[in-house]
C-alpha cells in the first residue's frame, strides 16, 4: 500500500532546467533515504542522486554541479532540480525511497512509476 508518485518530466532544450517531484503515501513510519535513478533505453538503472534524512547528499559524477536533490520530510516528498541539461540526460527517471512501515522493521525500497525526461539538442 506504499506508493510513490512522480511528476515533472517533459521535453526541454539543451541548457534548460526541469524539476522532478516524488511523493510517498500509505503506511509509512519513516523515510530513511530518498534517491533518484535514471535508465537509458536498453541500459541498466543508475543512481543519480541520494539524500539522507539528515540532508547529506551524494551525486553521480555525470550530474555533479548540475543537479540538486532535496526533501521535505513533512510532505514525504523528494525533488530533483536539474539544470544545464544535456541530450545525454535523456532517460526515464525513477525515485526510490527507503521506507520503514513500522518501528519494528528495517527499511524496504520502494520505486516510483518513472517519468520521461527528454533533452533536445
Amino acid at each position: 500500500q506504499v506508493q510513490l508518485v512522480e511528476s515533472g518530466g517533459g521535453l526541454v532544450q539543451a541548457g534548460g532546467s526541469l524539476r522532478l517531484s516524488c511523493v510517498a503515501s500509505g503506511s509509512i513510519f519513516s523515510i530513511d533515504t530518498m534517491a533518484w535513478y535514471r535508465q537509458f533505453p536498453g541500459k541498466q538503472r543508475d543512481l543519480v542522486a541520494r539524500i539522507t534524512m539528515s540532508g547529506s547528499t551524494n551525486y553521480a559524477d555525470s550530474v555533479k554541479g548540475r543537479f540538486s536533490i532535496s526533501r521535505i520530510n513533512a510532505k514525504k516528498t523528494a525533488y530533483l532540480q536539474m539544470s544545464s541539461l544535456k541530450p545525454e540526460d535523456t532517460a526515464v527517471y525513477y525515485c526510490n525511497f527507503g521506507i520503514r512501515t513500522s518501528d519494528s522493521v528495517l527499511s524496504n525500497n520502494y520505486w516510483g512509476q518513472g517519468t520521461q525526461v527528454t533533452v533536445s539538442s
